[in-house]
């Protein structure tokens, strides 16, 4: 059976690996579909994912069919379409028993610590299948990105009226943008890449966008729009730790900051500036199951549109050739998805 294996940073070798067991107890054997590539795939190729094992098969934004189930499944049947939740947790750890499998202390993230869907088919547990009847493979793709930017939106808990900045406009800022705008707050995208800031405003009618230039022209810019305030929530998605070491600066006295992006390198800013306006400093890890099914309904009712997401696609014969372009901003991708099957 065909995979496709990333040896070490920048490498990838198609490989041929053993056809899967047939499910056990609990367990679906599913054809992997679709498969979106974001930044976990992008920083794991790149070196920059501290979570990221080698070699690994990647894929963890996963559109899948369920093609047999073992005894005891009944969430799922053959034939369903599913989105993968990809989050292995062990579900006896302190954060399991509290009900955030999503940083289980056993955490294994297919893709990323343990294999992935880059590869025709494969056996998953059953319980982190979650179907639609309606949506495309494609959609059930996206379906994973976007709860990673709904759960970090809940871990800011914007309100109305709130000013919200979120720093980053990648797939990760993106997918928080969709659920903060839900939220009635007041959105200002940050970003170094116009051609995104562009997309913000076309797609979403964002009413402030700021090129982040490091003149310090962006606080100024900032300040004006806050009418001197700064910021209630600021989430940093960009995964690096310049900008996440700077974003403290633009929080509001007992605003909160959410760090969702994921850097190697040290975090770092002068204690005062933490404590004197009392700041709430929150990460964001993942998403929740329950993340997963409101996602599938939105996208169902259409409160979601996923159209303007997926900028490329590629074949799984042509995804090692391609890869390293969706790497770079100066290609415009936003979101893209390897036709696996």
């Amino acid at each position: 059976m065909k995979a496709i294996q990333l040896q070490e940073p920048q490498r990838f070798e198609a490989i041929d690996v053993p056809e899967p067991k047939s499910p056990g107890p609990g367990e679906a054997l599913v054809r992997t579909h679709r498969m979106g590539i974001c930044g976990t795939d992008i920083s794991g190729y790149l070196g920059k994912m501290p979570f990221f094992k080698y070699p690994r098969i990647p894929g963890h934004e996963l559109g899948v069919e369920v093609l047999e189930v073992g005894e005891g499944v009944n969430n799922v049947k053959p034939g369903d379409r599913c989105s993968v939740e990809p989050y292995m947790n062990c579900g006896e750890c302190f954060a399991c028993r509290k009900g955030n499998g999503n940083c289980c202390e056993k955490l294994d993230v297919i893709g990323v610590m343990i294999d992935g869907g880059l590869r025709e088919r494969f056996v998953i547990r059953a319980d982190k299948l979650h179907s639609s009847d309606s949506l495309t493979f494609e959609q059930l793709a996206l379906v994973e990105t976007l709860g990673i930017g709904c759960h970090a939106t809940d871990r800011g808990a914007p309100g109305e009226g709130d000013h919200v900045l979120i720093i980053g406009a990648g797939p990760i800022g993106l997918a928080t943008l969709e659920f903060t705008r839900l939220t009635g707050a007041t959105i200002t995208m940050m970003d170094m890449v116009p051609s995104r800031l562009d997309f913000c405003r076309e797609t979403y009618g964002v009413p402030h966008t700021i090129p982040f230039t490091g003149d310090g022209s962006e606080l100024e810019q900032m300040l004006d729009i806050t009418h001197g305030d700064r910021y209630t929530l600021v989430t940093d998605a960009t995964g690096n730790h310049h900008s996440m070491s700077n974003a403290l600066q633009y929080v509001a006295h007992t605003g909160t900051l959410v760090y969702v992006g994921i850097t190697t390198e040290p975090v770092s800013f002068p204690h005062p500036s933490l404590h004197k306006p009392e700041m709430t400093i929150r990460g964001s890890r993942n998403a929740l199951p329950s993340d997963f099914r409101r996602i599938i309904q939105l996208i169902e009712d259409g409160t979601i549109n996923t159209d303007p997401w997926i900028t490329h696609r590629t074949s799984f014969n042509n995804v090692i050739d391609e890869f390293e372009s969706f790497t770079k901003p100066a290609t415009g991708v936003i979101k893209a998805i390897v036709e696996v099957c």
